[in-house]
């Protein structure tokens, strides 16, 4: 029997390995564990090891990927608190939907997904902030002339803020780096 056909998925193995390791989209990261897992199942059975070829589908390709697949889609998520009354449903304001658009363009780019998280009064959005239950706040300046920038963006991951500093270009907002440890807050 010529089994040089295994030789070759065997060596396929470590290049998958590596694909998934160097692959910067999450989901097809994902897509190429379960070809990896596939792989090694199909070694295992064809080797013999038809129980070891089982737990390898059942564990490590399929329970594994639908966890990853879970806590990626929850972790690639920006929480942006607005007001109550900025909601883009109920706000005509163009500026503000321009900004959430120019957002939504950026975080698509990282595979990112924007949810805007409304609060009623500043205090409990500037709270929410500072106890980490958002990512960043859009609230409106208050109105002292006219000028371009009618939103203040406080963010408080250094890594967004970095993302949005440098790739937003709507001068509709000020965007400024908030950090909870000088904020006056102390946490334990």
């Amino acid at each position: 029997m010529n089994d040089s056909y295994l030789y070759i998925i065997i060596a396929l193995l470590p290049l998958a390995a590596g694909m998934v390791v160097t692959q910067t989209n999450p989901y097809h990261a994902l897509i190429i564990r379960g070809v990896l897992g596939a792989m090694a199942a199909m070694v295992d059975a064809v080797l013999g090891a038809a129980d070891v070829a089982l737990t390898e589908a059942l564990m490590g390709t399929m329970l594994s990927i639908t966890l990853y697949a879970i806590a990626v889609r929850s972790s690639l998520v920006l929480r942006l608190g607005v007001m109550e009354n900025q909601s883009i449903e109920k706000n005509q304001d163009p500026n503000f939907q321009e900004i959430i658009n120019d957002f939504r363009n950026i975080f698509n780019k990282h595979y990112m997904r924007l949810e805007l998280v409304p609060y009623p009064t500043q205090e409990t959005l500037q709270q929410a902030l500072i106890e980490k239950e958002i990512h960043a706040t859009c609230v409106r300046l208050k109105e002292t002339d006219q000028t371009t920038e009618s939103y203040q963006t406080a963010i408080r991951v250094p890594r967004i803020y970095n993302i949005i500093e440098s790739e937003l270009s709507s001068p509709k907002t000020v965007i400024r780096y908030f950090d909870v440890l000088e904020s006056g807050v102390q946490h334990l």
